[in-house]
């Protein structure tokens, strides 16, 4: 037991008299408040798949804390799907709830000066706030996921989420009775329980980056929600957490700058979601760590693009799972990754992944032979994106790394997804989505919606789509976001007009608008900001204090 815990201040002796009194008063004897006050931070809600089951992931949790000696205080944070926000305005709220998720999460432990927290989430924006409030506490703290959804079964088919919302524009673009069908029978089978969407989109992406962080236990991430080994592991987390009580190990710890470095390196192998290079600059933030783009860029050069997930490739994350998950991953890259950073159980990545075996090659391919020889993030610059945009050139088409077509401009998603369900959209062209950035949507929203559009029109490799919003992490195809200045910063990209010729080659990391630099500047000097879409609430809040998306697109520092 540490010399002294936080809650000792709070809730013992003559000066805690009140704080021992009220935890009393909720059913609490004096035998658990003499131990160590654990809190148990739960996204739980049944509004979300991947939170349906928290209850009882944080049932488990709290049995462990327990078993281990400790008394578990559990309370609940918000949680946003956002699939069921996605095209529509609820999409501006997902990105800022992940900082108020943060902050919710350190209101509540400093308030109540707990000693240590388990974080339960496992949504897209939800497992970054709890590791940004895990950051910025700097206390003890273990975070666990409630585990990937298992794949759907459609007429002897695997599928994921991603088909139905393929289908879902395929039915809006060429409406016919078959189809309305089909896709009343897809609905049935596509998601079949609770967990986080199949493939590696946001959710799933984040989990496994919080176990390549050394924040989860080895080996959690990837278990799917509905087995019996995502309880038993949440029972591990909840003794471990009293361990790292005990030892005094802090996420400062362990959430180092080449822990940051190994968590990006087996992003680029899993070929993972582009909203870590929001999320992952955020978390370091809260530790005083500085992650560029161009950080982000030089190790995706490095490290090879091993798994071919869902969207754009056949696997699901219960078979990256069966192939050995997380730790196999890290096996493969031994060469690659710092052996020496510290995880939450209390040894060094190295000693965690000794017996690591990778069980599939299909899945996880060996670095001789890479599904791609370098990772799947691409950091994108250039006359369009002076300080950078990001795309997931694993998902991208060979025939479309390097592209040119004239401009589409929009102002709005709903005009571009307007125009491309119209079939207004041309083979050659580059639809330019702006306003979107997080001062100017505000929130940044995901354009799922206009890239699922593309490919249900057969677009997915004929046309490019540039925006200063960002995608999902089941979105495919040539599909560049987060470029920065946003045009609400009076970015280039607010410049852009119809007919313009943008210029993409992922592989020299160029997005150039090819207009005369004289005439560039000019149209800079013209432009005037339009009126902020939303001037009440939260969101307005968020539009005035948000950083750049260059640097996390967060508001908490």
């Amino acid at each position: 037991m540490p010399a002294e815990l936080r809650s000792r201040r709070v809730y013992g002796s003559v000066e805690g008299y009140m704080g021992r009194t009220l935890l009393k008063a909720c059913g609490f004897t004096d035998e658990e408040l003499d131990r160590p006050l654990v809190a148990v931070v739960n996204s739980w809600t049944n509004l979300v798949p991947g939170h349906v089951h928290l209850n009882l992931v944080a049932e488990a949790v709290e049995a462990g804390v327990r078993m281990a000696g400790g008394t578990p205080l559990q309370f609940h944070t918000i949680a946003i799907c956002d699939g069921i926000a996605m095209g529509h305005e609820g999409m501006r709220y997902p990105l800022p709830s992940r900082d108020l998720i943060a902050a919710s999460v350190e209101m509540m432990v400093n308030a109540h000066q707990l000693d240590g927290m388990v974080l339960i989430g496992s949504c897209d924006k939800i497992v970054p706030g709890m590791l940004m409030a895990a950051a910025l506490l700097d206390i003890p703290a273990i975070f666990i996921n409630g585990g990937p959804m298992l794949p759907g079964r459609f007429l002897g088919e695997k599928v994921t989420g991603r088909r139905a919302l393929e289908m879902q524009f395929l039915r809006m673009i060429f409406p016919s009775e078959d189809l309305e069908k089909g896709a009343l029978a897809l609905s049935e089978r596509v998601l079949p329980g609770c967990g986080s969407c199949q493939g590696m989109y946001t959710a799933n992406t984040m989990g496994c980056l919080a176990e390549a962080l050394g924040m989860s236990l080895p080996g959690s991430a990837t278990i799917p929600a509905v087995d019996a080994r995502r309880l038993r592991i949440a029972k591990q987390t909840g003794i471990q957490i009293m361990k790292l009580i005990d030892d005094g190990i802090k996420p400062s710890e362990i959430m180092t700058y080449e822990a940051f470095e190994n968590a990006i390196r087996v992003d680029m192998a899993l070929g993972g979601s582009t909203n870590t290079a929001l999320h992952l600059p955020a978390i370091a933030s809260q530790l005083g760590i500085k992650l560029t783009l161009d950080l982000f860029d030089q190790l995706s050069r490095e490290t090879p693009h091993l798994c071919d997930m869902d969207p754009s490739g056949p696997y699901t994350v219960q078979e990256l799972d069966d192939a050995g998950g997380v730790p196999a991953v890290l096996k493969e890259l031994e060469e690659l990754v710092n052996l020496d950073a510290l995880t939450v159980t209390g040894k060094t990545v190295k000693e965690n992944i000794r017996n690591a075996v990778v069980l599939d090659r299909n899945v996880i391919r060996p670095r001789d032979n890479p599904v791609h020889k370098e990772g799947g993030i691409a950091i994108l610059k250039g006359s369009l994106a002076p300080n950078g945009a990001v795309v997931k050139q694993a998902a991208v088409d060979p025939k479309m790394l390097v592209f040119e077509g004239e401009a589409r401009v929009f102002d709005s998603e709903e005009d571009a997804l307007k125009a491309i369900t119209g079939r207004e959209i041309s083979p050659g062209e580059v639809a330019v989505i702006r306003y979107e950035g997080p001062r100017g949507g505000p929130g940044m929203r995901e354009m799922l919606k206009p890239t699922a559009a593309l490919i249900g029109a057969g677009l997915g490799d004929k046309v490019a789509l540039v925006t200063d919003g960002r995608f999902s992490g089941a979105t495919r195809g040539p599909c560049i976001g987060h470029v920065d200045p946003e045009a609400m910063n009076g970015g280039p990209i607010a410049v852009v007009k119809d007919g313009d010729i943008i210029s993409i080659n992922i592989p020299e990391r160029r997005l150039d608008l090819k207009v005369p630099e004289e005439e560039l500047k000019n149209r800079l000097k013209k432009w005037k900001p339009p009126e902020p879409k939303i001037k009440r609430g939260i969101l307005n809040v968020y539009s005035k204090i948000v950083k750049p998306t260059s640097e996390g697109a967060g508001f908490l520092l």
